[in-house]
């Protein structure tokens, strides 16, 4: 007997999916185990395997299309099975169901991330506009239509107008075309003098992160606490283990190393809203944002208060890598209890963050700044990093944020002591 295969939920933020590719077409024949499709969730492509044996009778969502979760993703049955009325009655109850409760998905907490109706990389530079960097080629005995102001000052010039495109109406050629052309011409750059855009289909990462991210910022009063850590001896300690041979550590392992630590001291700090109750987490769990070409992931370090650097490290490194490849799980993603943004290696000095629901807090991070400091009464070179934790307020207050600040900037400026 013939039976519907749906869309099924594989994270715990994905709403609709999008199937990368088939692994079957229709007329073949399925065992109970074997490789369906490839599915593109809202973080990740993931494989799915089918749960029975069957002929491929009907395939409901074409290779770059996009369904909802439980939508009609195929039908296996018996070869040459009817499957009209079976199809007929999924989609009546496929509309009797979104009429009143399409609004109410329950959708699970989790880190920021992916979606794509039609995957699509966004274009490349767009091309420069013909009429505006390249002369142009009219046929010979084409008489060029130029305004007065334009006729004289390629005149003045010494440029020829048949060589020079128009933007006026029928092609005409304005002042400000012989103005373009003669910069192009002496800068090499393209100068575009038309309105133009491009436009691309939102990514099932991009749908989630504008959608958990809004829910954040304007459910969760956000709060902001800001410290300078002064990483002299961060600096120190890393050269020094570095310098042994046997591992690298960035200054971002020994960050999730001190957040860790710190909030072991300071559990408020590692809690959750859960609407009727606050979570207050034993373990620490730490989620380290990852940006990917549609948008961002967050893979989660566990345990990371009883791990070393190295390790840290060597976790954090391959789950960028398969953030990257697109092949993290979801045990990857799940269970953080707080979670770091870092950008110093972009150069940004200071920023806030947008809290990573359930988390009750995120720590930005900022790069390392050379600046003179006062040590001692004098002013010596110091090398200075901006931190700011976002807390959420039903949950985390002032003196609790700023408990946990005090230990992580203690840690990082006297990092000996995270090896005790």
């Amino acid at each position: 007997m013939a039976e519907i295969v749906r869309m099924p939920k594989l994270s715990d933020t994905m709403t609709e999916g999008v199937v990368a590719a088939w692994h079957k077409k229709v007329g073949d024949v399925v065992e109970s185990g074997e490789l369906l499709a490839e599915i593109e969730t809202d973080k990740a492509t993931m494989e799915f395997e089918s749960f029975q044996d069957g002929v491929l009778l009907h395939i409901g969502v074409q290779t770059g299309d996009a369904a909802p979760v439980d939508g009609v993703l195929c039908v296996l049955g018996e070869k040459g099975e009817d499957i009209k009325k079976l199809l007929a009655d999924a989609a009546k109850a496929d509309i009797v169901s979104d009429e009143p409760a399409s609004e109410s998905n329950d959708t699970p907490p989790v880190a920021i991330v992916s979606n794509d109706v039609t995957p699509q990389k966004p274009p490349a530079s767009p091309a420069p506009v013909a009429a505006a960097t390249a002369p142009v080629s009219r046929p010979q005995n084409t008489r060029v239509i130029a305004s007065p102001l334009a006729k004289k000052l390629a005149d003045k010039l010494g440029l020829s107008l048949d060589r020079i495109p128009g933007s006026g109406e029928g092609g005409r050629v304005v002042k400000s075309d012989v103005e373009n052309f003669k910069m192009a011409s002496a800068t090499g750059m393209p100068v575009i003098s038309q309105e133009r855009f491009s436009e691309v289909g939102v990514s099932q990462m991009r749908k989630t992160i504008a959608r958990r991210l809004a829910e954040s910022k304007f459910s969760a009063p956000h709060f902001y606490l800001s410290v300078s850590v002064d990483m002299s001896n961060a600096i120190q300690a890393r050269n020094a283990i570095n310098a042994q041979g046997l591992y690298k550590i960035s200054f971002n392992d020994m960050v999730v190393k001190s957040a860790a630590v710190s909030l072991r001291k300071n559990p408020a700090v590692n809690s959750s809203w859960l609407e009727d109750k606050i979570r207050y987490n034993e373990h620490v769990n730490i989620g380290v944002a990852v940006a990917v070409e549609d948008g961002l992931l967050v893979p989660v370090v566990r345990f990371a208060d009883s791990k070393s650097f190295a390790t840290i490290g060597e976790e954090v490194r391959e789950f960028a890598g398969k953030a990257k490849d697109k092949t993290l799980q979801p045990s990857d993603w799940e269970g953080s209890t707080f979670t770091i943004s870092n950008l110093g290696m972009f150069g940004i000095e200071n920023f806030t963050a947008i809290i990573n629901p359930p988390d009750a807090c995120i720590l930005a991070i900022g790069g390392i700044s050379d600046v003179p400091v006062v040590k001692n009464g004098e002013v010596v070179p110091g090398h200075v990093m901006k931190v700011t934790l976002s807390c959420d307020h039903r949950v985390v207050d002032g003196a609790t944020g700023a408990a946990f600040l005090k230990d992580f900037k203690n840690l990082l400026e006297n990092p000996v002591l995270m090896l005790v």
